[in-house]
Order: C-alpha cells, then sequence, then structure tokens
C-alpha cells in the first residue's frame, strides 16, 4: 500500500483556484471558437424553442467534450502527483 502525502492548505488553494481559472478560459476559448466558426454567440439556453436542434446539439458536444478533456487532464495530473 503507497504511502499517503500530507497536502498543506496552501497547495489545496492554489490547485482549486488555478482549477477555476483554468475552466473560465477553457469556456471563453470554446465561446471563441464557436463564434469564429458559426458567426453568431453560443446558445445560453439549448433548450430554448429558438435555438435550432443542430445549434443545440453542436453546442452541447463541444462542452461536452471540453468537459471531458478538463476531466482526463485533472485525472492524468492526479495520477503524476502521486506516483
Amino acid at each position: 500500500m503507497a504511502a499517503e502525502r500530507k497536502v498543506d492548505l496552501g497547495t489545496k488553494i492554489v490547485t482549486a483556484v488555478a482549477a477555476m481559472a483554468a475552466a473560465f478560459i477553457a469556456r471563453k476559448l470554446i465561446t471563441i471558437v464557436w463564434t469564429k466558426a458559426v458567426g453568431k454567440e453560443p446558445p445560453t439556453h439549448p433548450e430554448d424553442p429558438q435555438v435550432g436542434l443542430g445549434e443545440a446539439l453542436g453546442w452541447s458536444v463541444l462542452t461536452g467534450v471540453s468537459v471531458e478533456a478538463n476531466a482526463a487532464d485533472g485525472q492524468a495530473a492526479h495520477s503524476r502527483q502521486t506516483s
């Protein structure tokens, strides 16, 4: 069994702030990419009846992929820290 490492409070705070900053930047980046590709702002409420099905699905897939990539990156970083 691997020995557990103690992480101080400062490290936890810095990690949390870095994760929030990364999520904010990722959201801004995919919004910019969407706007450049589609030519209009992404839908704020994809379930709105005025939003087309293709637009709602496209935005949902794009945000889902970015969330999954962020989660995979976090898991990889965690495994590097614990090994």
